[in-house]
């Protein structure tokens, strides 16, 4: 019979169990490992006394006996860098999941320091995984062949050791091309580390853009990756003169913001700025920040994938580059309206055909954490566009009354027709469902106008979640829950998105919501409360800066003439720099609202559902809220904007 175990106070051996189940060590070992070779009886005795002695076996003992550590190595250039946090977040989570830990070796971007640290990580570990490394290509190359199993992010493939990455040239062209289409000519590209693969991908497309389009001017100047080397790029920036720049990652820009905040200039008033990576602060910057999406804990989890088949003898494979998107935010405007201390000239329409439009249709986006919905465009010659984001809204602050929202909306041609959290007003969310007051409860975000008051900020701001939704082709159904400021059910809203192609050159969307409750419904707005002029709240769409904005509407031009009208329709003519587009808004004619607009401060519109007086819904009643537009590629006229809106209703 087994030995009664004895409690000596000291961690129990192998060779405690072993007297206590009267079996042998290697009876032991092998039923620590899992062998399935042990009789069970055996088994269960063992598993008895280990548990009972409360034993714990010894790692390094194990990892002798298996021949493998269960251990694998990630060696960054800087942990600082919340980017190489995230790859190491990928990485950690898909490993634990196969029961094998991480070490981390950081070489602060130092070859030397990464060589050695490196050699000594991969003595230690079954597998090493190698994070933009800032070996040159020779060493690493020489390198690679010694450390197998290993894989590479961030550098080119060499056919060899499995290679993972993004494509960081077409976020590059995605924030080259933003900037041109708002005007600038000169830009200012702050460089990364000379030996970063990224950094060179980027600047490689940078200068090939340059150097295709005349009167594009791309200055380079040495930056870094850190936000202390953003700083100290501040002089250096203005005295080049240029009137928009490219940071090479978020930390930079978010230094450059600082210098030029403590400088006195205006971001983007008297310059724009860009960053990469869209790191969870670049959000919160002052202003937000305009980036690219790289989802960098996606790439650590694709490492461990690339890792685990070597480990398991599997062939290697180089996945596909993960493709960046465009973070448009309130950092980049247009080019400010004096440059070099001289009048701008004025932009000439660009002659270049816009793309064909064939087909639309709204997909998942496989890309964001919270489901949101892509409207995809298929454009001649087997080329695709999204021409715009259904986004979940579930990270919009609740002082802004969290929402769901469309961002951005493009033309064929790329041209954005949205911005989110504008430096004016932060609470402005691309096109959405604002509403100012409905039974006390803010929908629109920010300050709340009080009679005998002015504008007051309350913690009266409720909250809009989608709660369901299907797609078919070109069709979104949403089903959205309206929560008041106390959390309780307010109403419910069928939200239904029908985008179609007009033309070669434009297509449509129509919006239109039905919004039912149990209870009786009491929309207001600031004008309703005193505020002359000011009876917004309902479908609102907040349009972008653009060089110069054009207003036109059924009875006039110019904001003045549209803005309280009974217009059936209001079109923006944008110009950015040598593009233009068209945004035409257009009511149901069977019901058509006074338009709240504006064109000077900021440019925005929508249908006032409360211009002078409060709107009164009984329960039960359904409220039809809808608004169509028209995305155009090109300046259109009165006539034509008129001809346009007609085809959405």
């Amino acid at each position: 019979m087994p030995q009664q175990p004895r409690h000596t106070g000291k961690p129990a051996t192998i060779d405690d169990v072993a007297r206590a189940a009267q079996v042998s060590r290697a009876t032991v070992s092998r039923v620590m490992n899992g062998k399935a070779t042990v009789d069970a009886e055996l088994t269960r005795r063992v598993q008895e006394a280990a548990s009972s002695l409360r034993y714990q076996p010894s790692t390094t003992a194990r990892s002798l006996s298996l021949g493998r550590t269960n251990t694998v190595a990630v060696v960054v250039p800087d942990l600082t860098n919340p980017m190489f946090q995230e790859v190491l977040r990928g990485v950690s989570e898909a490993a634990g999941e196969r029961d094998y830990r991480v070490l981390v070796a950081d070489t602060a971007g130092d070859p030397e320091q990464e060589r050695r640290s490196i050699s000594d990580a991969r003595r230690r570990c079954d597998a090493i995984v190698l994070v933009s490394p800032r070996l040159d290509e020779a060493d690493l190359r020489d390198l690679l062949p010694a450390l197998h199993p290993a894989v590479v992010i961030n550098r080119l493939p060499d056919g060899v050791t499995p290679t993972v990455g993004a494509d960081y040239a077409a976020g590059a062209d995605q924030v080259m091309e933003h900037l041109l289409s708002l005007g600038h000519e000169h830009l200012v590209y702050l460089s990364g580390p000379p030996r970063s693969e990224p950094n060179r991908a980027r600047l490689d497309a940078m200068r090939r853009i340059a150097a295709g389009r005349a009167g594009v001017q791309l200055t380079e100047l040495p930056g870094g990756a850190s936000i202390g080397s953003g700083y100290r790029a501040g002089e250096s920036v203005l005295e080049c003169r240029a009137t928009a720049v490219m940071a090479y990652n978020d930390l930079v820009a978010f230094g450059l913001l600082a210098r030029l905040n403590e400088l006195g200039v205006a971001v983007p008033t008297d310059i724009s700025v860009t960053g990469y990576d869209n790191i969870a602060l670049s959000r919160f910057s002052l202003p937000p920040l305009t980036t690219v999406t790289v989802h960098h804990q996606q790439l650590g989890a694709l490492a461990w994938e690339q890792l685990t088949a070597l480990l398991d003898g599997l062939g290697r494979t180089d996945p596909p580059l993960w493709i960046p998107h465009l973070e448009p935010r309130a950092s980049s405007g247009v080019v400010p309206a004096t440059v070099h201390g001289r009048p701008r000239a004025e932009a000439q329409p660009t002659l270049t055909p816009a793309p064909v439009l064939t087909a639309l249709a709204w997909q998942e986006n496989p890309d964001v954490e919270h489901g949101d919905r892509v409207l995809i465009g298929d454009l001649a010659e087997d080329h695709r566009l999204e021409l715009a984001r259904a986004v979940s809204g579930a990270d919009v602050p609740p002082v802004h009354s969290s929402r769901p929202y469309l961002h951005p909306v493009r033309t064929g041609a790329g041209l954005d027709l949205t911005e989110v959290t504008p430096a004016d007003h932060r609470h402005h969310y691309g096109v959405s469902m604002a509403v100012a007051l409905v039974n006390g409860s803010s929908f629109w975000g920010g300050r709340t106008y009080v009679r005998d008051e002015g504008p007051t900020l309350l913690a009266n701001h409720g909250r809009q979640q989608v709660v369901a939704e299907s797609v078919d082709g070109g069709r979104l159904h949403q089903e959205v829950l309206w929560s008041d400021h106390a959390g309780s059910d307010l109403l419910t809203e069928q939200r239904h998105l029908d985008a179609a192609v007009l033309g070669p050159h434009a297509w449509s969307l129509r919006w239109r919501s039905e919004l039912s409750s149990q209870h009786e419904l009491l929309i207001e707005s600031p004008a309703t409360a005193g505020r002359r002029g000011a009876g917004y709240g309902g479908l609102f769409w907040r349009l972008g800066p653009a060089t110069t904005t054009t207003v036109i509407g059924a009875h006039g031009e110019g904001a003045d003439a549209v803005h309280g009208s009974i217009s059936p329709w209001v079109a923006f003519v944008q110009h950015r720099g040598p593009r233009v587009a068209t945004l035409v808004l257009a009511q149901d004619p069977e019901h058509v609202l006074p338009w709240f607009l504006r064109a000077d401060d900021y440019v925005g519109a929508g249908p006032a559902l409360a211009w002078s007086s409060p709107l009164r819904v009984p329960p039960g009643e359904i409220l039809t809220v809808s608004l169509g537009a028209v995305m155009l590629d090109g300046a259109a006229t009165a006539e034509e904007a008129e001809a346009l809106a007609a085809q959405v209703w």
